[in-house]
């Protein structure tokens, strides 16, 4: 050992571990460790860029939603939010550090346990089209040999001041729970319990929830069956959502025209020309998930070390053919031809990356 080399180095520790602590390192921290609990879940499609479900597949959590809004999100079309991540770690730690140890001691004088998470995979068939409902539950109550007894769905809300009732696609999630553990354990559940807890201060609201066979064959499958036929036919759904809420926290409000950019049933790929405020990890998702992709010269600006790394589409006259370079263009949103321009013509510009769902 060299004996002038000093044992502890605390200045040069300090200032590495400052660079080390960063934002930027914090949101690689955490996308890997999501990465590798993907894959000790089972579930590491979820890894994958680009992961297309089939048309007649349906999870749980995604029923009675906006259509377009999971259109959208099913073929990951570019998001414009961050993930809420920190309400869904949230959620977890409630599900997981909460209501799970609780579950245990109410059950344990019952001689029941508690099933952390069930896997449920089935099929119905709704006016001739066939619809899966895959996915996983929440905490299940069973009974000594396992089968299901009580299967429960927990929810976190910011406060549960006004909450009076469920949520009608909650409702539609619990159900989903109800008959795929129904035939998978060839029983008839007939209840569940949704569970409500204030990301505030901890209160909870409990609802006993009874299966519902006209809700479920006639709003919940129905709209199973409506969505299929959407993504089979390539349809973009109408911007109706099912909540009055949905639009307000939507990722894709801007694209589906609800927003400040000036957009109109945009379909699934492509981002919005002249939009700047899709978050950097969204960006880099998308280009990584379609080999086709490109920058649009918005982005470009914004994120020039992506603009180093990806491929940027040009601005193309549609009327004279000419590519005309970003720096040339004022307004990005709805750029006009200034080879035309110069002509005494008026045409409008398009992206080279063009070519939308319609």
């Amino acid at each position: 050992m060299d004996s002038d080399r000093p044992l502890h180095q605390p200045e040069y520790c300090i200032d590495t571990l400052r660079d080390d602590l960063s934002a930027d390192q914090f949101r690689e921290w955490y996308r890997e460790r999501q990465y590798r609990r993907n894959i000790e879940n089972g579930t590491p499609f979820f890894n994958e860029y680009g992961y297309i479900p089939e048309p007649e597949r349906h999870t749980p959590s995604k029923l009675l939603q906006c259509h377009r809004k999971i259109f959208y999100r099913q073929h990951n079309a570019p998001a414009e939010r961050p993930d809420p991540d920190g309400v869904f770690w949230f959620g977890n730690r409630f599900e997981e550090d909460i209501l799970f140890p609780y579950l245990q001691d109410v059950t344990c004088e019952l001689d029941w346990y508690v099933c952390n998470s069930i896997w449920i995979d089935f099929t119905a068939e709704v006016d001739d089209v066939e619809v899966r409902i895959k996915g996983a539950t929440d905490p299940v109550i069973v009974d000594s040999d396992a089968t299901p007894v009580l299967p429960t769905e927990a929810k976190t809300k910011e406060s549960l001041d006004s909450l009076n009732s469920p949520s009608e696609h909650h409702l539609a999630q619990l159900h989903a729970y109800l008959a795929g553990l129904s035939e998978k354990y060839d029983i008839k559940l007939s209840s569940g319990t949704l569970v409500y807890g204030s990301r505030k201060s901890l209160e909870v609201k409990f609802f006993d929830v009874e299966f519902d066979e006209d809700f479920w064959n006639e709003t919940v499958l129905k709209w199973a069956r409506k969505h299929t036929q959407y993504r089979s036919n390539d349809e973009l759904p109408p911007s109706n959502p099912e909540q009055h809420w949905e639009c307000q926290f939507c990722e894709y409000r801007e694209r589906c025209g609800k927003g400040e950019a000036e957009q109109n049933n945009m379909g699934v790929s492509g981002f919005l020309s002249g939009f700047r405020g899709y978050p950097r990890e969204k960006v880099v998702e998308y280009l990584e998930a379609d080999p086709d992709a490109k920058l649009t010269p918005t982005l470009a600006q914004q994120f020039p070390r992506l603009a180093a790394e990806y491929e940027v589409a040009v601005w193309k006259c549609d009327k004279c053919s000419s590519a005309v370079e970003p720096d040339l263009i004022e307004d990005s949103k709805d750029p006009l031809c200034p080879v035309c321009a110069d002509r005494g013509d008026l045409s409008h510009l398009s992206l080279s990356s063009a070519g939308d769902l319609a």
